[in-house]
């Protein structure tokens, strides 16, 4: 479980790179929002610079009072780029609903969003790194860490584990109903939102 941490009283901080520039109104640097959104998912895509070009890779991330952690496997190519300490950037995003209008244009979405930046620490406390694998295999399932086989030396040896602060990013949303042209308001077609989730 996630223990309460002071930190997450204060706001995320934020930079002309960071700072949400459209909608601003949607626009929050709540830290609750942003961790909410975080244990909702804990799937994140993952931005980096790789010999010149950009690379985004899907990964499972899981936030442990005011950091985010990654694991990868040892030695290899994203652990190498991980632990370069060059500045990444995490986003999470779902899609709520989708917002039907009566014209085409004002389609739209009712969405939660976050983008991160920070560098990458490697996790080299073994303490650190059974409470990082515990806290999310508890967050899947509540009391299946101690229900089952701790990683072993092999095991340990072949995980690389990351750490990232939680420290200068944005959270953005949309909710509510159709925005229509005051003209169209008499157009017979049907308007609003229908689920965004798929059975």
């Amino acid at each position: 479980m996630n223990q309460p941490n002071t930190q997450q009283a204060s706001p995320l901080t934020s930079c002309p790179r960071s700072t949400v520039k459209r909608a601003t109104k949607r626009a929050s640097v709540d830290r609750q929002v942003a961790y909410t959104l975080i244990d909702r998912l804990k799937t994140a895509h993952l931005g980096f610079v790789e010999d010149g070009e950009p690379r985004i890779i899907p990964i499972t991330a899981w936030r442990m009072d005011d950091h985010l952690y990654v694991h990868t496997l040892n030695g290899g190519r994203l652990s190498k780029r991980l632990g370069s300490g060059q500045l990444l950037c995490i986003s999470f995003a779902v899609t709520n609903e989708w917002v039907l209008t009566k014209s085409a244009y004002h389609h739209s979405a009712n969405y939660e969003s976050l983008v991160l930046f920070g560098c990458a620490q490697l996790v080299e406390d073994s303490a650190e790194f059974d409470a990082a694998f515990r806290a999310i295999i508890n967050q899947i399932e509540p009391g299946r860490w101690e229900q089952v086989r701790a990683p072993n030396q092999k095991e340990r040896r072949a995980t690389a584990l990351f750490r990232i602060p939680i420290e200068e990013g944005s959270f953005k949303s949309r909710t509510g109903g159709p925005n229509e042209d005051p003209e169209d308001m008499e157009l017979p077609i049907w308007h609003g939102t229908v689920s965004a989730v798929t059975s």
